[in-house]
């Protein structure tokens, strides 16, 4: 059979993708089905036809998969950032097992032992920051997938707590009275761009910070005012300037309008200071139980000194030197904010045994540390700290990743620099999204499976 535009068949979903597509194979052919699931048997129409694959939206269901449930969201399809919102948790799951063991055997290490995927609380109402444009009509929601066209949201996300809603109306209700302008980027014109709201899960301390292309807003005292009144949480309103022509959200410089410029928050039994640049795990109950993990792979207590590269905040750091006093722990950060928190975050939870720099991960500080844990962003390791450690040769290395392919792939360059490793843990850190946290512990030694 061959496929064309505007075709109408009956297909069987087979499996599906990190994108929440359904994948069937007609005749060999594999058609990719947005909002299949598993087991579904539909009546698709295809919308694009490539050489290798095509593209097919569902006409009608003619017999559901038990994975199928009803769609909690109304714009979760135009949204795309619940990928899986249309399917049984449990199954999401065993999906992402399956894509972290997909990645390993495309790296050449099928043998690597994938555990079930851990999760934290709930699936709901998890994430503890949100970054929303906002439309020319003064409405805010999400990008659709791979453009740029916002997607309003006006009954809130179920992905977030509900008050960041709350917030981002009054905002946008505020804005539309007093007819400030939203930033456009095909013109670059316009102020306002973003809406970015922070909160701490245990501490309930709220951060809004207000994005604009500009360096004041107007009105801004009585906006702030009115803010304070609505949300007696919030501890810190910023104004972040981005003047620049980019898709970067955050500009370099913050203005504070109320409070001390950042929020805390509690993970681990430590209490963390976080500022608008800084990096915090998304997912508070989650990132406890991926830390936990982490450092028991770490042994961190065994060492004389230990390292944490792209430390962020220090929420690693400060845990392991707490749970380890008699290591010296050091923390490196490329971002100066993170860098001042992490300092002011040991203090302020009397840790004396760890120090941070500000810097790149490749740090010569960390030539004699016998255990380093990496959390690199998604692009994974340098070439050049792959190297470092390959000289240095730490006797444990801890890999956390928020990637499975480049940790894959990362850990068949450090395989071939004489590390081994036989476990992977992926937790999910981003429920109802295709994406997955993982931890794999490399050693000079060859660990056991227990």
């Amino acid at each position: 059979m061959i496929l064309q535009k505007n075709q109408i068949i009956t297909a069987f979903i087979e499996d599906m993708n990190a994108l929440g597509h359904g994948v069937s194979r007609i005749e060999g052919f594999v058609v990719f089905v947005r909002g299949g699931v598993t087991g579904d048997e539909l009546k698709i129409k295809m919308i694009k036809v490539l050489k290798n694959y095509a593209i097919a939206i569902i006409e009608e269901i003619i017999s559901p998969s038990p994975y199928r449930i009803k769609h909690p969201c109304a714009v979760s399809t135009a949204c795309g950032g619940c990928a899986f919102s249309h399917i049984d948790y449990q199954y999401e799951k065993e999906l992402k097992q399956k894509f972290v063991q997909a990645e390993f055997t495309k790296a050449g290490l099928s043998y690597m032992v994938v555990h079930p995927v851990i999760s934290g609380s709930s699936c709901e109402g998890y994430r503890n920051k949100v970054q929303l444009p906002l439309t020319s009509d003064y409405r805010f929601g999400y990008y659709a997938p791979k453009s740029h066209r916002i997607v309003p949201c006006a009954d809130g996300c179920r992905l977030h707590p509900a008050i960041f809603d709350q917030i981002a109306q009054t905002v946008c209700t505020f804005a539309k009275e007093h007819q400030i302008s939203v930033y456009d980027e095909a013109t670059g014109l316009g102020l306002l761009r973003h809406l970015y709201v922070r909160i701490g899960k245990e501490t309930g301390e709220i951060m809004v910070c207000l994005v604009i292309n500009g360096t004041s807003l107007p009105h801004q005292e009585q906006l702030v005012s009115q803010l304070l009144a609505e949300y007696h949480d919030i501890q810190t309103i910023l104004l972040n300037i981005n003047q620049k022509n980019t898709n970067v959200i955050l500009g370099a410089q913050n203005k504070i309008l109320y409070g001390s410029g950042h929020i805390t928050d509690r993970l681990c039994g430590n209490l963390f200071e976080i500022s608008p640049h800084s990096f915090y795990q998304i997912n508070h109950d989650t990132a406890e139980l991926l830390y936990q993990k982490a450092l028991q792979l770490a042994e961190i207590e065994k060492a004389d000194k230990a390292a944490d590269l792209y430390c962020g905040i220090g929420t690693i750091a400060i845990t392991a030197a707490k749970s380890a006093p008699n290591t010296q722990i050091i923390g490196v950060e490329i971002v100066p904010d993170a860098i001042e928190n992490a300092k002011k975050n040991a203090k302020r939870n009397h840790i004396d045994n760890v120090s941070f720099y500000q810097g790149d991960a490749n740090d010569p500080r960390i030539a004699d540390c016998q255990v380093i844990i990496v959390d690199p962003p998604r692009k994974g390791l340098s070439e050049a700290l792959i190297q470092t450690l390959h000289k240095n040769a730490p006797d444990k290395i801890v890999y956390i990743s928020c990637a499975p392919d480049t940790l894959a792939r990362d850990c068949r360059r450090l395989f071939d620099a004489g590390y081994h490793a036989c476990e992977v843990f992926p937790f999910d850190m981003f429920p109802r999204t295709g994406h997955v946290e993982c931890v794999v512990l490399l050693s000079k030694v060859k660990e056991k499976l227990d």
